[in-house]
């Protein structure tokens, strides 16, 4: 039996991607997670950062150029396991 491989990905790289990125409020997060973006690429197009009405919180969104799945699948991993990061989407 003939199997078409199916096209698992549904981006075409190279992409604008953004990463939202939620964790503790602390003075140095915004800076931290460009940090760990920039272990993964140089192709940083956009920073923001909100804090939570209560101050508690903070979320940095990083847009980047994604050059391949593996590419984001790594700066995921990275991101969700620092001990400030509460969420990564």
């Amino acid at each position: 039996m003939d199997k078409t491989p199916e096209k698992d990905d549904i981006f075409e790289f190279p992409c604008q991607f953004p990463i939202k990125v939620m964790g503790k409020s602390v003075d140095h997060f915004k800076s931290l997670i460009v940090d760990i973006v920039r272990h993964h690429t140089t192709e940083i197009e956009k920073v923001s950062m909100r804090t939570s009405s209560g101050g508690k919180y903070s979320a940095v969104t990083v847009s980047i150029t994604a050059t391949s799945r593996q590419q984001l699948d790594a700066l995921y991993i990275e991101l969700s396991q620092h001990a400030l990061v509460n969420m990564v989407l």
